[in-house]
């Protein structure tokens, strides 16, 4: 098996759980936040949507990190952008060989390179286990609203 090949057996299971987390947002909370220095629960379930992109951002060399997501109204367009996200991902990494997948690929910020690694770390690093990191905070975001938690490694506390 390929590097791509193996890493989309996991990335299939991982956007589903993602998906169904996402589902969850309620419409009329997305301002609530837990804490004032924390994101709100839109932006946070916004960052988390476009983190499944990061699969197709490895098609170029680099990316400035910083730039804000797009915006969105309901949480049915958050959905849909999620699932463009991880549509245009899986098609990206799904052509990608081992060889390229060694090639380095650099995260900069304010023009300057803030670290480089080989893509198919950035895939690991910064797109799975960071959007997974995120995609537990959304779920304390849940939570702490009373929304229900779906299945994520097993069933929640509400799905039983």
């Amino acid at each position: 098996m390929t590097i791509a090949e193996i890493f989309l057996k996991e990335f299939d299971g991982e956007m589903e759980t993602t998906r169904r987390v996402l589902e969850r947002v309620p419409p009329d909370r997305l301002d609530w936040s837990p804490h004032p220095k924390s994101m709100t629960l839109k932006d946070l379930a916004g960052h988390v949507g476009e983190l499944a992109r990061w699969g197709a951002r490895i098609d170029e060399s680099s990316f400035e990190v910083g730039t804000r997501h797009p915006d969105y109204d309901s949480v049915e367009r958050l959905l849909a952008r999620f699932d463009e996200n991880v549509a245009a991902s899986r098609a990206s990494l799904a052509t990608k060989s081992d060889e390229n997948l060694r090639e380095r690929f650099a995260v900069t910020r304010a023009g300057e390179i803030r670290f480089q690694m080989s893509k198919a770390s950035i895939l690991r690093r910064v797109f799975m286990n960071h959007l997974i990191h995120h995609r537990g905070q959304l779920s304390v975001y849940l939570r702490l609203n009373d929304v229900p938690l779906p299945p994520i490694y097993g069933p929640s506390a509400d799905e039983q």
